[in-house]
């Protein structure tokens, strides 16, 4: 089954059940299973309720919506594809009206990941990048440490890769690996501001 011909939908929340749309090409969806077991393991450490949600490499903006369906108070959403940041308007439209909610609490900003890092200055206590499996591991280093002043003190960092590529160098960005899970292809990182002193 091609991406395109996959169905996602946020999974729990006030908008459980709602179909998103997803970009025709050039962006790999999150699955449904590593969405739901990624995000039971976030509200069990009590981080999507009330938080300012930052969602990189958004694609169809399914994580952001679902941590915004699950009570988060912001999302911005990343997105350099304008077909997909597109896609992304579209969903935060239909997101907002199921929850009841003005659609300014979800943003979607149309450009490069590293550019709206440095411009940023936001603070952020939930962070999903999900960037392409064709980053090279210096990009996403940069990527990390650009991030890492935006963070809050007890924020958490979820990067999702392929389970072939090289972990994350969180040392060199100013964070600390809080646990990592293996879901088939897929890797995933949780991390934290490193502590200083």
């Amino acid at each position: 089954m091609s991406y395109r011909e996959q169905v996602t939908r946020i999974i729990a929340g006030a908008a459980r059940g709602l179909r998103l749309d997803v970009p025709s090409a050039g962006t790999r969806p999150t699955s449904d299973r590593v969405r739901e077991s990624l995000f039971g393991s976030l509200e069990s450490m009590d981080v999507v309720d009330g938080a300012r949600v930052l969602d990189l490499y958004a694609g169809s903006g399914a994580l952001g919506l679902e941590a915004w369906s699950r009570g988060a108070a912001s999302v911005d959403l990343v997105e350099k594809s304008r077909p997909a940041a597109a896609i992304v308007r579209r969903n935060i439209a239909t997101v907002a009206k199921a929850l009841g909610a003005r659609p300014a609490a979800a943003r979607v900003h149309e450009g490069a990941v590293h550019g709206f890092l440095q411009r940023s200055a936001g603070t952020f206590d939930l962070v999903f990048t999900d960037p392409p499996y064709d980053l090279d591991d210096a990009a996403m280093t940069a990527d990390l440490t650009a991030l890492a002043p935006l963070l809050s003190a007890d924020a958490i960092v979820v990067i999702e890769r392929a389970k072939r590529s090289t972990p994350p160098d969180l040392d060199a960005a100013g964070l600390s690996l809080v646990r990592e899970k293996t879901y088939g292809d897929t890797r995933v990182w949780w991390a934290e501001p490193a502590q200083v002193g």
